[in-house]
Formats: structure tokens, sequence, C-alpha cells
């Protein structure tokens, strides 16, 4: 992937692939069974069904054996015992798919019509059936293969639109089909909700519209359910979500065709509209109605002409298929799948999370878009990663760096809050193991630095936003407003904000089915160490002409990454030290390790509380004693971080290299360090020619390792020493 961000002529942001073709002479049409996912296919004899989730199926059906006759319906029941079969409008056939013992239920054809029905997983109930006069529910015993009335709801119903997904029922009544009543029927039991009325705009003044059910859709997004009802005469859609006391209208969207359909893909409601053949897509995670980019067209992808976005027009892309896009055969089932009855494919809808990215320049929007994604986990990480990188590469204004980069962390970090990390990433810093210490004397700890104290996130945001402001931005022409970066990141669970209308008790409607969020935030959530290998390590070499730039945006992920309550890794620390030596900013290293600040640039006001801004590592003090080849105090600082992290090894070497073999040998014997080779002391009292410090120092490990004595190098330097002597 490129990583481009607002590039330009996306032909798609939405796409069907990889259909499931039913080319098997003699069906009698295609039905779809929501609750079970099972594409039906009835012969004369027998019921052929695939199971389509979790993925495709490439081999050939499953069957059950029926009796020859009319198929208005086919539902399998939920436990896959027994298929409920509408044979005409008076009659529902039920078979056990055991025994093949046969039971039917009738209504009276002269008053009543069986408009449908449907299994459920209600504790009351198994299967209901929708009439002209109300509603059945009945238990079904499979042993004895009977159905016995539970209950009756008599309501006049001219029709009716049911999902699985949502268990929620609407009853269409009046004389426009206007006036609705509403059952969910759930594994909580039954909820009823108050009747209501959707609008219709009159076209003339005796002439009042009737609602079509093909004109009312119900989808399940965020874990909320909606109704989205088609005005044909102002050529709206009417925007409706469902409490358990109310039915709000919650906004109102346009449409360009006399036909729609509407479909959920990953949270996202895609509005088709038929006539233009175009999609529009809309994310009402933030209650927002307005879309999320122009009408496009639906592409077809897995065409062996066409298996990227090409320049393809729709009508090429309908004979590559055989078949017509938004075709009269065409049939679009809740969620997200699109049934074409006249060439027997069964697509399903996706989005092109990559083309959407591409279509806007505003990164922190399109990072919260994305970060509620989960139909591609991978994808998402990617694209995240790649538009923090390219934002960085092209130079954009630092804060709105800063609000991307808060995005992603924040996921990050609710990721962390509900316990979805992994078990290598923790909030608190991996402490340096040191081999060869004896327990007991390093001060470090599994808990930390036990004698620091501890400061809060906010005190730790606030020092490093004040400290922001020290690195010279004027080099950058731009200014810091981090402390007015607002927390704008996609969470995993959309806020609810209930109209004023609604009563203090109201609560949203909760949909049949799962949200996951956990396993979400999981996959696609981008950790600080991801963000150091897949961003800044990228970036680092490309922007060596501006190092004041990478430094600032370095800063604002320090503030980011404290904000969220996280860790940046160790070797974050070491870039920035290396950018601000190759600057010739040294006193900047010294300040931000020392934590000696008095003074914030340009205001006058001291700092208080904050912390060190380069936190303490032993990969950070490396560094420093590297870069301390060209400037000794950074050296000094490297070795005195050692020091304070109890990394005593390290610490002994670097005295050593330093010409300090007698402090080194004191502090060694103070800490108990057994790991540095006694040669490495020995060799540093020849190189000097004292007798005095070689003698001391062979008694010393003589009594410190008493295996000393046996090695070679104990002679050796015996030897040595009676010669210098």
């Amino acid at each position: 992937m490129q990583g481009g961000l607002g590039s330009p002529g996306a032909l798609s942001h939405a796409y069907v692939q990889h259909p499931l073709r039913c080319d098997i002479p003699d069906i009698r049409g295609l039905f779809y069974d929501d609750a079970n996912k099972f594409l039906i296919a009835p012969t004369a004899d027998r019921i052929l069904y695939w199971k389509i989730v979790p993925s495709t199926p490439a081999g050939p059906p499953n069957s059950d054996p029926v009796n020859d006759g009319p198929v208005l319906s086919v539902r399998y029941s939920l436990d896959l015992k027994a298929i409920g079969i509408q044979r005409s409008n008076h009659e529902v056939e039920f078979i056990n798919r055991e025994t093949g013992q046969t039971c039917n239920k009738k209504c009276r054809a002269d008053s009543e019509t069986i408009l449908g029905f449907f299994w459920t997983d209600c504790p009351t109930c198994d299967v209901i059936i929708i009439k002209t006069s109300g509603l059945d529910l009945f238990a079904y015993e499979p042993q004895s293969n009977a159905l016995h009335l539970v209950d009756s709801k008599k309501i006049n119903v001219s029709w009716y639109f049911y999902t699985h997904e949502s268990r929620l029922i609407l009853l269409a009544s009046g004389m426009q089909c206007t006036l609705f009543t509403g059952y969910q029927f759930s594994a909580g039991g039954i909820v009823k909700l108050p009747k209501f009325e959707m609008t219709m705009t009159k076209s003339e003044a005796n002439n009042k519209p009737v609602l079509a059910a093909d004109d009312v859709h119900t989808v399940t997004v965020y874990g909320r359910i909606y109704c989205l009802q088609l005005d044909r005469v102002s050529m709206t859609l009417n925007l409706y979500r469902f409490y358990r006391d109310a039915v709000v209208q919650q906004g109102t969207l346009p449409t360009y065709s006399s036909r729609i359909a509407v479909s959920a893909v990953d949270n996202i409601i895609m509005v088709h509209q038929i006539d233009a053949k175009v999609v529009i897509l809309y994310d009402v995670f933030m209650d927002s109605y307005a879309p999320i980019s122009a009408p496009l067209p639906l592409l077809v992808r897995g065409l062996p002409s066409n298996n990227k976005q090409s320049a393809q027009p729709p009508d090429s892309q309908s004979s590559a298929y055989g078949g017509t896009l938004y075709g009269e055969g065409w049939s679009f089932l809740i969620p997200d799948l699109v049934c074409d009855v006249e060439n027997g494919l069964l697509w399903k809808l996706h989005l092109d999370l990559e083309a959407i990215a591409a279509s806007t320049s505003d990164a922190p929007s399109i990072l919260e878009f994305l970060q509620r994604r989960k139909s591609d986990p991978s994808m998402v990480k990617t694209l995240s990663l790649a538009i923090v990188r390219t934002i960085i590469l092209e130079r954009r204004p630092i804060t709105m760096v800063a609000k991307a980069m808060d995005v992603v962390l924040d996921s990050y970090s609710r990721l962390m809050k509900m316990g979805g990390g992994l078990p290598a990433v923790r909030r608190t810093s991996v402490q340096n193991q040191q081999p060869g210490v004896q327990p007991g004397v390093n001060p470090d700890s599994a808990s930390g630095d036990g004698n620091r104290p501890v400061q809060s996130n906010s005190e730790v945001e606030h020092g490093i936003a004040n400290l922001a402001e020290h690195v010279d931005r004027t080099l950058l022409n731009t200014s810091s407003d981090s402390d007015d970066i607002i927390d704008a990141s996609g969470a995993s669970d959309a806020p609810d904000r209930k109209p004023q209308v609604l009563g203090q008790d109201s609560r949203p409607l909760a949909s049949g089915t799962s949200t996951q969020h956990g396993s979400h935030v999981a996959s696609v959530a981008v950790s600080p160490s991801e963000m150091f290998e897949s961003v800044f390590v990228l970036v680092e070499d490309e922007m060596m002409a501006d190092p004041a730039y990478l430094i600032s945006i370095i800063m604002e992920f320090l503030r980011s990454v404290s904000r969220a309550g996280l860790k940046a890794p160790p070797n974050l620390f070491v870039m920035m030290t290396t950018l601000l030596a190759r600057s010739n900013r040294y006193p900047e290293i010294a300040l931000f390790v020392s934590n000696k600040i008095k003074f914030s640039v340009g205001t006058g006001f001291p700092l208080t509380s904050i912390t060190k801004i380069l936190e303490p590592s032993k990969e950070l003090a490396m560094q420093l004693m590297e870069l301390g080849r060209q400037h000794s105090p950074t050296r000094k600082l490297g070795v005195d971080m050692l020091r304070e992290r109890g990394l005593h090894h390290d610490y002994v070497t670097a005295l050593l290299q330093d010409g300090y073999h007698l402090e080194a040998l004191r502090y060694a014997r103070k800490y108990k360090v057994i790991t540095v080779q006694p040669v490495l002391f020995l060799e540093k009292a020849v190189a000097i020619n004292s007798a005095q410090n070689l003698a001391a120092m062979l008694s010393f490990f003589s009594e410190f390792t008493p295996t000393f004595k046996t090695t070679s190098d104990y002679g050796r330097y015996r030897h040595i020493l009676s010669e210098m002597i």
C-alpha cells in the first residue's frame, strides 16, 4: 500500500466479491434463512442449503427430503431439528428432520391470511406465525412433532418486517400502513414497543401514499437498532432509533432514487440508490448523518478482468459477470448480502477501507473511522500506521499529527483498560534484567523504583506539554496547541445521546447479537511499540534534513503516550537523543535526562511536578555513552543512569572503560557483582604498570571469587606481578 492520504480517483468505496453460485437445475427459487445463515434452494422433493457463514462454501449443498408442493418461504429451527415451510397464504408445514414426520398449521381461509413465520430463541415460545389478524406464538416439541399455542396477540396487520439480527418485528397497519406495533422476541424475553407512526409526505390534497414493505429497512449498527423509511414523495430517508419506551426519529437522509435498499457492513449503513446505481455510506457512531463520501457505484471484484479497481464502467462489469448491477433480480439481504435470483448468485458486500482512507485528507477523522472497523483487522492496522507515517513525511501541522496519534493511542489504551492486551504488553516498564547480580542487592525490583515518588498522568502530561514549548518551534514555523487537543478517539461502544423527549428510564433497545468490541479492539489497536517500529523507525532516515520537526513530533508522541497512561518504548528515547545530538543540542539532552528545568521559554513561570522526558533505561544509557564520544558530559549522563538503574554489571564495565578501575572494584565488592571478568581489572592494572594495584586486585579476587586461584589467569598475573616487583 502506498499510504497516500487524499489520493484522487477512487472508483468505489464498496464492492461485492466471491459469489456463491447456485446453478443447480430445477430449483424453485432462492430463499435466505437469516437466523441460521443458510441460502436455501428448494426442488420438487428436497431442500438444498448452503451455510454461508463464516465463509462462502466451495462444496456441494446439504439437503433434506421434503414433500412436493409450493414453497413461499423456508426457515430452519434454531436448533436445526425442524424445518418450517410456508406452503400457501393459509398453511405452514413443519417437518421433523430426524423422523420426517410433518404437522401443519392452518388459518381460517375466509377471515385471515398467513403473512409469514420465524423461529425465535424467546424462552416462552419457539416459532411465531404472523397473520393479518395478529401473532400466534407456539412452543414446538420435536419428540411429538407438535405445536402448542402459547399466546395470541390480536392486531390488524397489513404487512410485517422482521430480522433475526435485531429480533425485532414491525407490524404495519392503518390506511397508509404508517402505524406500527413492534415486538422484540429475544432470549431475554418479549419487549413490546409503544405504537408509533412513520411520517409520509402528501403528494396531493386528496392523494395519500401508502407505505410499502419494501420501503422500510431495519439495521443494527454499534449494537443499536435503527429503522430507515423511504418517503418516495419527498425523496428522503427517515431514520428512527428504537428505545424500550419510545421510537424517536433522529434524522433525515437524502435519496437520489425512487427505489433504495439498505445494508449494514462493519457498522456502516449502506444506502443503495437502485435507479442511480450508486451507494452512499453513513457512519452514525457520533450521531452524525452526513455521508462518509460522495455517491459512488458498487464495484464487482473477483472477475477475471477486474481483480482491482479499474476504469471499467458498470455496464462492462455487468457483462463480465453475466448479470446486471442493481438488476431486477437483485434482493438485498440484511445485513450484508445480495442475492441475484436471476443468475443464481449470492454476493457479500465489503467496504474498501483503503479507498475510503485515500478519499480524505483529514487524518484524525479517518483514523477514528478506521479504529471502529473490525472486518479486516490487518488492513485497519496497516492503514492506520501508514496514515500516521504519511502525515509526518508530508510535514503536516504538528497539531494535526498530535491529534492523529491521540486517536491511535487512545484506542490501544482502551484495550489495556479492558484487559485485552497481550501478556508481553504492560502499562509499566519492564525492568532490565542483570545476570549474575545476587538477589536483594539490585535496587531495581519487579515493582520498579520504590524510592521515587509516583506522579499522576495529568502531571506528566502537563510537564511534557510545557517541555514541548521548550523545543525551538520557531524553526518549524508552527505553534503548539497541545493543551487544546480534544479526545476525539473512536470508542468501541458508541455514546448514547438520548433525545430529551425520552424519559429518564429510557434504555436503548438492545440487538440480539453481540458486538464483541473487546476482541475487535485487540485486533486493530496499535501499541506504542508498533508505532515506533512502523512509523518513527521508517521516517527517521527520510527526515535527516529536518530533525527539529521529528523531535517535535516525538515530543507530541510522548505527551500522547503519557496522556493515554501508556509507556513509550525505550528505543524511542534513544532515537530522540540521537536526533538532538545531530543538531548539536546537547544541553537539551541534559535537560531532558536530569529534569533540572527551571523555566519555560517565553513564560517566566517555573515548571513543577514534571517527570523526566527521557525515561531512564539501559538502552538510553548506552546511547548516551556512545554519544559521549563527542561530548563527555553526555557520557557521564549515561554512566550515572546505569548506576541509578542498578545496572551493576554495565556500570562496572563503564568505569573500567573510563579508567576508574579502583572505583569499579569498590563498587563490585559493595554490590557483589560477580559477572565482570577479573581479567578486565587485572589488565587495567598492568596497563598503568602499577604493582600495588595489581597486588590489591589479585588479593581481592582471591577472596571475592574462591575459584579464581584455580584459573590460569591467577597464575599468569602472579607471574607478571613477581616480574614487576
